[in-house]
């Protein structure tokens, strides 16, 4: 099979708005790219600040035995540079810079015209505009190497004699010829260098620059100093060299049969690849406890009977295990992987490791079976088997020979065994004793620890534009026309427009739908055009677009629009019959198809999100940080399902951060379940959230007396969830504790045990890197420029939580739909709920608590309840009065103080969630709990509902005398100037020019410290009646008498 080379493929669109360079206004750019020590130039535009190149440059990858990997490897820069001989400039012709992170590369077919700002070189650099880029990679197939020709004549005694006579194959010619080239390369680079100065008036435009004419290779003789440039790939990453086209060199001549010496072939010297980085799924188990297990591995055995079906069965501690049923070959094959507890408290597994043989099938029991289906049997001491640790490789199988079996002599069993912790490698594949116990390969495979990842999703938008030759014949006097489009369960429809008599309909109207990679033929958006007359729609046409075929983008810019031809529908043919629909046109339907890569498909609530990146992978960011989760265990869970007249649990845990979701292994019939397992994910934005969910595994089916299959539980059933935002950690800090399970159920909030958990939240940068998030958007610049509308966030959501359920559902093993949709919070979209009400106001009341604290301390202050305290009120209010300039000052140091006093009583740890008292579930109204879990429509009696709806108006009454009261408000303070009340209106103008006369004459400072000292007086001098000034208000006129 011939190999494959993969190449990077940088697309130089065009630039725009410049920095001008030549002392004339314009410049003259070219585009300079830089990856892994190559080099490679575009033509040079000339006097132009918006310059369009067009041009596509290659880069070879590092071969594959230097750890580099288009994920994580060289970066690129790409500089844009003014041509100084075109346009002579005494100032540098540096123009700026983009460096993109190899994260960013895709394949090709995935690529998008991105617009990157140009980056200064320099603290003191000045640049501006930004360039076009399309950056992909593309594996290109190798030729297969070609044989080497027999050597020509017979072999002489002399070993160089041959050498030299023997003919070179193609690539011994090629590398000759590099040998070559490469010392010519030494001879130019040996004259002497210019300054950058000269090196830049120098250089030229690539595009009128001819051809250098062909070297001789096989010449000796050195290159003169005016000589002609070399290639792209031999000019250094350094110099600052003009562009110019890659001569072609011609092939060299056939070497004479004479001797020659041996040449060394030089290549052209590179820096170094960086070290590869260490992939993040490696996990040290840190911070967790390390579990001791026994580990058995049966390999193969050899020397059974022909026609036996035997099984290999472990025994350890009370615990039994089977193997499958071996894979017949030159060997009985299993290679199956066992893990045994190790408790040096109990003394588990025992003092014996007992592993045997028979010739009976997997699911029998041997307890009953006779000796004669016994082939033979291995005994270890447990207290002998050797320890393995990780690095440590694994540890080599032996053959052992079997014993007090009586059929047969001389069998032999290919076993392992170790002990270890659960980093082995071997943990995960292997069967484990506190598994629960499973009838099928599949099932046991269900039930161990496994990753996962969330599809890639785009957000696709269909801009419906208009429609032409859409009705044949005059529809019904009050008949509209919709599009339709549907993709996979979504639907969406345009408005209802009437039918237009002179053109046709127009609507101009987005919809946007969710899809999911890889996209394949099979996947279409349906599109149809609806005559909508009442309650009836009558289907038009229809036509298709392939998802595969789609543009997509990064970016605002708009897409080629096209026509569809509009196909007669289903319902149609049957309507009008077949024949007649061959005759009908559906009419021509515009519109606009786009993949937006620029958002941010989410598929969780914005309180909750783990992450923000777009969905094109060149706008990615590199990650700030790593955050490691440590799942310990969970304590007093309670039981959710009854078997064998008892109450058990078979409890695993699953973490979502980001794409990448994580399910730990099943542990059964367990209140006390220890997984001990960790997992690691990148951090792109520290403000985001970590969830934890514990679920109970249902049994496996099984089969009946029967032979049938009894059915399953019918989903996993939750025990709670637990949330962790990683802004509230420090960087580097381990913080491990137990988190409470707390379920709302329609009898209350109840607490179904808890989870321990350990997390550490690292960041690979600087401080300032990690700081500098907080001042960008969370969302894609997308979510700005054209943001998505507010009606339709929740929808596109739920559909996206429902994609991306269905894609890990498909997974082998997969996990639950049900699990995925709870730990998405889009299991089931619930109605009004007066709790979460009332939460939400006592919320509102305590953030702001402050502002009614301020209100108190200055009535306080007022009151002259601490004379000595309103007195420096006094003396603060003169202060500032004559020298305002120090209020804002005062005002941010008195928040600095707060917070600094508030530091000491920090929260140590992360908050517990959920938090019952704020969620007001402590003591709820079992009414209230009943209504907030009704389902829409409601499934409730018919009294039941309609008493719901007398207390839903009477808080909607509430409402409408709280709307009110504001609006009255508004409007007699809109009543001062509008005359409404002549006298009153007059005596505000009046009042108002008094106030304009004294401002003019006397000082501001003095009248802020008049109105100030009038406010605090002493309550002897003030009236228990209102003050003039409210009472004044309270008798404009309003609105409210002419509301009917």
């Amino acid at each position: 099979m011939a190999g494959t080379a993969r190449k990077l493929v940088v697309e130089v669109v065009e630039a725009r708005n410049l920095l001008p360079k030549d002392g004339t206004g314009t410049s003259s750019p070219y585009a300079r790219a830089d990856f892994d020590g190559q080099r490679r130039k575009t033509r040079t535009v000339t006097r132009d600040l918006n310059p369009a190149w067009n041009e596509a440059l290659e880069f070879n990858f590092p071969p594959a035995g230097v750890g580099v990997d288009p994920v994580v490897g060289e970066p690129l820069e790409v500089a844009v540079l003014h041509d100084v001989r075109v346009g002579p400039s005494r100032r540098n012709n540096f123009l700026g810079r983009v460096r993109l992170d190899a994260r960013q590369f895709v394949r090709k077919g995935e690529e998008a015209l991105i617009y990157f700002p140009l980056e200064k070189k320099s603290f003191f650099s000045w640049v501006r505009g930004d360039i076009g880029l399309k950056v992909y990679y593309v594996d290109e197939p190798l030729a297969p190497p070609e044989p080497e020709p027999p050597a020509a004549g017979d072999a002489a005694p002399d070993a160089a004699a041959v050498e030299a006579v023997e003919p070179r194959p193609a690539d011994a010619t090629a590398t000759a010829s590099a040998d070559e080239t490469t010392k010519a390369e030494k001879l130019v680079d040996a004259a002497p260098t210019p300054p950058p100065e000269a090196a830049e008036a120098a250089a030229g435009d690539g595009a009128t620059t001819e051809n250098p004419p062909e070297v001789d290779s096989a010449a000796a003789t050195p290159a003169p100093e005016d000589a002609p440039e070399m290639t792209a790939e031999a000019v250094a990453a350094s110099e600052e060299k003009a562009p110019e086209e890659e001569p072609v060199l011609s092939p060299p001549p056939p070497p004479t049969p004479t001797p020659m010496p041996r040449q060394v072939s030089m290549p052209v010297r590179r820096p170094p690849p960086p070290p590869p980085e260490e992939p993040m799924e490696r996990s040290k188990h840190d911070l967790v406890d390390k579990m001791p297990y026994l580990f058995v591995r049966v390999v193969r055995a050899r020397g059974l009977p022909t026609g036996a079906h035997p099984h290999v069965r472990v025994a350890a501690g009370g615990h039994n295990a089977s193997t499958r049923e071996a894979r017949r070959g030159a060997f009985f094959e299993w290679d199956q992987t066992f893990a045994f507890v190790r408790d040096p408290a109990t003394d588990s597994p025992g003092p014996t490791l007992e592993v045997s043989v028979w010739d009976l099938p997997p699911d029998a029991d041997v307890s009953v079976a006779d000796d004669r289906h016994f082939l033979g049997g291995l005994c270890f001491d447990t207290a002998d088997v050797h320890a393995r640790d990780p690095p440590d490789g694994q540890l080599a199988t032996q053959w052992y020979r079997l014993e007090g079996g009586r059929r047969l002599a001389g069998a032999d069993l290919m076993v392992a065994t170790w002990a270890g912790t659960q980093a082995d490698e071997a943990f995960a594949e292997a069967w484990k004793a506190d598994s629960p116990a499973s009838s099928s390969a599949a099932a046991s495979a269900a039930s161990r620890a496994k990753v996962y990842v969330s599809p890639k999703l785009w957000l696709l938008r269909l801009t419906v534009i208009e429609a032409q030759d859409t009705l044949t014949a005059p529809p019904p006097r009050d008949a509209g026309i919709a599009v339709r489009a549907t993709l996979g369960f979504q639907a969406l429809k345009t408005r209802t427009t009437p039918v237009a008599r002179n053109g046709g309909p127009a609507w101009n109207e987005d919809l946007l739908f969710v899809a999911a990679e890889p996209f394949t033929d099979d996947d279409c958006l349906v599109i149809s055009l609806e005559v909508r007359h009442g309650k009836e729609a009558f289907p038009v046409g229809s036509a298709s677009i392939s998802l595969a075929t789609v543009e997509r983008r990064v970016d605002d810019r708009k897409v080629a629009s096209k026509w569809l031809d509009l196909l007669p529908s289903d319902e149609a043919t049957k309507r009008v019959g077949k024949k007649a629909a061959m005759h009908m046109h559906g009419g021509r339907l515009h519109v606009r198809v786009c993949l937006d890569g620029g958002y941010h498909v989410a598929d969780e609530p914005l309180y909750a999100s783990s992450d923000f990146r777009p969905s094109a992978r060149q706008l990615w960011n590199p990650p700030v940080g790593v955050v490691e989760l440590g799942i310990v265990g969970c304590k007093g869970l309670l039981p959710m399902r009854t078997a064998d007249g008892k109450g058990c649990t078979d409890a695993y845990a699953v973490a979502k951060y980001g794409p990448k979701w994580a399910r730990t292994r099943t542990i059964s019939d367990s209140f006390d379940p220890a997984w001990n397992e960790q997992y690691t994910w990148p951090v792109y934005d520290p403000c985001t959230v970590l969830t934890v969910g514990v679920f109970d595994d249902p049994p496996p089916a099984q089969l009946s007396d029967g032979g049938g299959v009894l059915p399953a539980a019918v989903s996993s059933r939750p025990m709670g969830k637990v949330r962790i935002r990683l802004s509230t950690l420090e960087s580097g800090r381990v913080y491990r504790g137990m988190y409470p399970l707390i379920m709302m159920l329609p009898t209350g909030a109840k607490r179904m045990g808890d989870v321990e958990l350990a997390i550490r939240f690292a960041t690979s940068g600087s401080t300032l890197d990690v700081l500098h998030m907080y001042g960008r958007p969370a969302l894609p610049a997308m979510h700005h420029l054209r943001p998505v509308p507010a009606v339709n966030r929740e929808a596109l959501r739920l559909a996206t939580a429902r994609i991306s359920a269905a894609h890990l559902a498909r997974s082998e093993p997969p996990l639950r739909r049900e699990v995925a949709t709870w730990m998405l919070d889009a299991a089931e979209p619930r109605g009004f709920s007066m709790r979460k009400l009332r939460a939400s106001w006592n919320r509102a009341v305590a953030a702001l608590s402050w502002v009614a604290d301020a209100a108190r301390w200055v009535e306080d202050t007022r009151s002259w309840r601490n004379p000595t305290a309103t007195a420096m009120a006094h003396a603060v209010l003169v202060l500032l009065a004559w020298h305002p300039d120090l209020v804002v000052p005062t005002v941010t140091l008195h928040v600095a103080a707060v917070g600094v006093w508030k530091y000491r009583r920090r929260p140590r740890a992360p908050a517990p969630h959920p938090c019952v008292r704020a969620s007001m579930a402590e003591v709820p109204d079992r009414e209230e709990l009943d209504e907030e879990f009704d389902t829409i429509p409601s499934a409730r009696p018919p009294e039941v509902v309609r008493v719901r709806y007398d207390r839903a108006r009477m808080v909607g009454a509430r409402l409408q005398t709280m709307v009110g009261d504001v609006a009255t408000q508004a409007e007699r303070l809109q009543a001062l100037v509008s005359w409404r009340d002549p006298r009153a209106t007059g005596m505000f103008v009046a009042l108002c020019v008094l106030v304009a006369m004294v401002l003019y004459m006397v000082p501001i400072k003095m009248v802020a410290v008049v109105a100030g000292f009038y406010y605090l007086r002493h309550p002897m001098f003030r009236d228990q009646m209102p003050a003039p000034v409210i009472n004044f208000f309270r008798r404009l006129p309003s609105m409210s008498e002419r509301i009917i």
